[in-house]
């Protein structure tokens, strides 16, 4: 699955939650978040903080795989 913003991955992690029979509670106090949080990043929230939706998609048994995208040709420079 892609996802290229906030709305798509609070979509997918709606979708699996719903297919996961889980409550909005059930995850919220799995992964260590609010209720109310979780329900605005399920909503796209813009400003959801990445270690809690980590949390969240672990709880969820999915996992985060980053790949470059089509047609990238972008030289990535790290200094360290």
């Amino acid at each position: 699955m892609r996802i290229g913003n906030s709305t798509a991955l609070g979509g997918a992690i709606y979708q699996r939650r719903t297919d996961l029979s889980l409550t909005q509670a059930d995850v919220a106090h799995q992964a260590g978040v609010s209720r109310q949080w979780l329900i605005a990043t399920e909503r796209g929230k813009d400003t959801a903080e990445i270690g809690r939706v980590l949390a969240v998609i672990r709880v969820l048994g999915l996992q985060l795989e980053l790949t470059p995208s089509a047609g990238s040709d972008l030289d990535v420079i790290i200094d360290g």
